[in-house]
């Protein structure tokens, strides 16, 4: 089994919830609420889960893009949160981030030449013109675009060219772990297995490891060794991809696969949806116990008076949150 690249351990990441003229905090919003992850070295772990869910959040926690509240992180055995601004920087040249929309995430006024220059230069690599422009141009090629490009702006750019360009400034660093925010979610359906192959490519290629977010489990199917599901700041379950798809334990997984469509017609018609009830409830006041109860179809009254941790359901490496799960 691969080494892990980063673990995180009883990750929090909280927002003050202020309001009256004086901005007093009346509250938290619990985005992120204690999760126990783990991301081998060379995998793909997808992250599904609804909008809303923490996701996103966790992506950038765990790059330090946003400051967690508590917990570690450790990446290559370093505590991410005992590292300051100079430490921080030097590991930043190990991590990157894909973001979901290509063209907000572009500064409009920079060429792409000039956006791939900057992220050499705010990490000092490939000093002088000449090795930069070098650089840009084998940037551009491995992202499958022409380096003749580099002196236009990402507005004269489609939606799948202005994400590849995403692709090379993650590249630019060198990095070894790249979290990958929805980064097919805001392409057109005939462009989204384009970047899907290249992100694949680029990961055999250079030895990536990925942290592959997304809401459509369909998508992560294809791309991910191990997925984890994510509800209300939680991690309800995790396996490896196949057998999460074989046979979810937690309802709450259950029921994202359910609404994943079959191209069949005729099986499409018969088969059983599952219509959660109610609406996902707040992260500022997450019910008691299991924070999926108020929605699940299995929910007991046990569920309500503990919260189920992770392994209450283990067999081999899936792992669920739940104790009235589904057979297998």
């Amino acid at each position: 089994m691969p080494e892990a690249l980063l673990e995180a351990r009883g990750l929090k990441t909280w927002f003050p919830v202020r309001s009256g003229v004086l901005q007093r905090t009346t509250g938290q919003v619990r985005a992120v609420d204690g999760v126990d992850l783990e991301i081998r070295r060379g995998e793909t772990l997808g992250l599904v889960g609804e909008s809303g869910c923490g996701k996103s959040t966790l992506g950038r926690s765990l790059l330090r893009l946003v400051e967690p509240t508590a917990g570690q992180i450790l990446f290559k055995g370093k505590d991410l949160l005992r590292l300051g601004p100079a430490g921080m920087r030097r590991m930043r040249r190990e991590m990157a981030m894909i973001f979901q929309d290509p063209f907000a995430s572009l500064d409009p006024r920079q060429t792409v030449g000039g956006i791939l220059a900057e992220a050499l230069e705010i990490h000092g690599l490939h000093q002088g013109a000449r090795q930069r422009q070098a650089r840009i141009a084998e940037l551009l090629d491995v992202v499958g675009l022409s380096p003749a490009l580099a002196g236009r702006y990402p507005h004269e750019f489609s939606g799948g060219q202005r994400q590849r360009i995403g692709i090379a400034r993650a590249l630019a660093v060198d990095p070894s772990f790249i979290v990958c925010d929805e980064p097919i979610s805001a392409l057109d359906v005939s462009i989204q297995a384009q970047i899907v192959n290249l992100l694949e490519r680029l990961q055999e290629q250079f030895k990536l490891t990925y942290l592959f977010i997304a809401h459509d489990l369909s998508v992560v199917k294809h791309i991910s060794d191990r997925i984890a599901v994510m509800y209300l700041g939680k991690i309800v379950e995790m396996s490896a991809a196949r057998e999460l798809y074989r046979a979810p334990r937690h309802p709450y997984t259950a029921s994202l696969l359910s609404a994943i469509p079959i191209p069949d017609p005729a099986v499409e018609r018969g088969r059983e949806r599952i219509i959660l009830k109610g609406d996902v409830a707040s992260p500022i006041d997450p019910p008691s116990g299991c924070r999926f109860r108020t929605r699940c179809f299995k929910a007991q009254p046990r569920c309500a008076e503990s919260e189920p941790p992770l392994d209450t359901v283990q067999v081999g490496e899936h792992r669920a949150a739940c104790y009235f799960p589904l057979e297998p």
